[in-house]
């Protein structure tokens, strides 16, 4: 084990991963996947565990809730922490290579260094987009643990991780957790159509176009009666305020 050894950079990329990706309440050292994920580090469970929990100290979710990362904080955890709110696809894409490298170390294959591809091969975009995909994700899935924020649902093939500032307008935010919220596929579906958006109070608006004569019963109860429902709050990653004034500017369909 690397008890004692200080953290590379590589192994403080995959601990930023596993709390993108873990509900807060199953960063512990007996969760099944992180004693797996420790194994590959050659680290303990329980050290990799408060790794994680450490970068609960940046996130101001956790701050407002008075729940405190450990007193072991590193310059490392606050770099990383850093430098993904600057360029959260950056750090997005290098955490995803840098466990990559570890399973592939651990296979004893021989691998080349990971440097982020910046060529303009149509393959090389693929892949980057499907990783920054997976990490946005499964990151906005454990911010919400795995419950739709507006209506509780917790059908996971049902839930969609939606971008509030569109992926094809900004693509420094496409892996960016505070660009996202955890909705249904209905709802989703709706706030990427500009049908409904969300208030300064986070509360939902109906797009008028929905207030029709010829409005059925389904339509009445799953979209124009949420007029004024509360989004949940997250456990972290919380909307940014000024993701939702760009969607209720330039999205969100009025007359």
């Amino acid at each position: 084990m690397a008890s004692g050894q200080r953290w590379s950079r590589e192994e403080l990329l995959v601990a930023f991963r596993l709390y993108c990706h873990t509900p807060f309440g199953k960063l512990h050292q007996r969760n099944p996947a992180i004693i797996d994920l420790a194994r590959l580090l050659s680290r303990t469970p329980s050290a990799l565990a408060m790794k994680a929990c450490n970068f609960a100290s940046f996130d101001p979710v956790h701050r407002e809730r008075n729940v405190k990362g450990l007193a072991n904080v590193s310059a490392g955890d606050r770099a990383v922490w850093e430098e993904f709110i600057l360029q959260p696809d950056q750090i997005a894409i290098e955490a995803e290579m840098a466990l990559a490298q570890f399973a592939m170390d651990q296979r004893d294959e021989v691998v080349e260094p990971f440097h982020v591809p910046e060529g303009p091969s149509e393959v090389v975009r693929t892949i980057q987009q499907r990783r920054l995909q997976s990490f946005f994700r499964k990151a906005v899935l454990a911010s919400y643990e795995y419950r739709c924020a507006l209506t509780g649902l917790t059908v996971q093939p049902l839930l969609n991780a939606s971008h509030i500032v569109p992926w094809s307008v900004k693509e420094s935010r496409r892996a960016d957790p505070s660009n996202g919220i955890l909705l249904n596929a209905l709802h989703d579906r709706a706030f990427d159509r500009g049908l409904i958006t969300f208030d300064e109070s986070n509360q939902v608006v109906v797009s008028t176009r929905l207030r029709t004569k010829a409005a059925c019963t389904f339509q009445a109860i799953t979209l124009l009666d949420f007029e004024g429902a509360p989004l949940a709050r997250p456990h972290r990653f919380a909307p940014d305020p000024e993701a939702m004034a760009y969607h209720r500017t330039h999205v969100f369909l009025t007359d």
